[in-house]
């Protein structure tokens, strides 16, 4: 008699997850930090600004990570709120708001199933979290019914591995073995959009979400500014897209 292979459940995924990111966090913050040269700063300044409705709204950010989206928000002069399960990450956008003029408030949430009641907030903010959902259009459902009626999701991402997180031809990915260990081939089949090489179907979802006026917009601008920074020797610099909808 042969076992039965156990299925890999929704919670054993996002707590390989939330592993792997917990101990990444100081080294994931500090390659953030340095890789923010003045123009990169003011590029997502002003993506930031003029994607986001006239200030003050009530934003959610959704896997704010080490909270460096959250904080600028909020020196925009939004009320934010910045929601990771990742607790290493949290400690980290804590000890930054510290010192922010306007500090965002942190709870420990799942980017998934946001812990707020219906049409709490005006935007939901992400960035580089769309290919981390376990569940895509449970989770943009969720943000869709947090927003207000006319609330708009503002969300910044890539298609980051088209060839697959366990490429085996030297890729990125390769370069980072605790990545792969924790996004093993059950958690990546599981990301429905971790290894998509185009944006549609991330689009699609979006408007299956109940989301209208869906637009995705190359940024090159970013791609050169990030690869004239020269210091990403371990992640694939690649194009990214600002995508933004609206609940109608």
């Amino acid at each position: 008699m042969t076992d039965t292979p156990t299925a890999v459940t929704d919670t054993d995924v996002q707590h390989a997850m939330d592993g792997y990111w917990d101990g990444r966090a100081p080294a994931y913050d500090d390659h953030q930090q340095r890789t923010q040269t003045p123009p990169i700063r003011a590029f997502w300044r002003d993506l930031w600004r003029d994607a986001l409705p006239a200030a003050p709204v009530d934003v959610l950010d959704a896997g704010t990570g080490s909270g460096e989206v959250a904080v600028l928000l909020a020196e925009l002069g939004h009320r934010v709120t910045g929601i990771d399960t990742a607790d290493g990450m949290l400690t980290i956008a804590r000890d930054r708001a510290v010192a922010a003029t306007f500090a965002p408030v942190w709870q420990q949430g799942d980017a998934v199933a946001p812990p707020f009641g219906p049409a709490t907030f005006d935007v939901v903010s992400s960035r580089y979290v769309l290919w981390t959902l376990r569940d895509p259009l449970t989770a943009l459902r969720n943000w869709h019914g947090v927003l207000r009626p006319g609330g708009r999701l503002v969300a910044v991402d890539g298609n980051w591995f088209p060839q697959g997180i366990h490429r085996s031809d030297g890729g990125p990915a390769d370069k980072l073995p605790d990545f792969q260990r924790a996004y093993d081939r059950d958690v990546a089949a599981s990301l429905p959009l971790a290894e998509q090489d185009s944006m549609a179907v991330a689009a699609a979802t979006i408007e299956a979400a109940g989301f209208v006026d869906v637009t995705v917009t190359p940024l090159p601008e970013l791609e050169r500014l990030q690869r004239a920074a020269d210091v990403d020797s371990d992640h694939e610099i690649t194009q990214q897209f600002l995508v933004t909808a609206t609940k109608r």
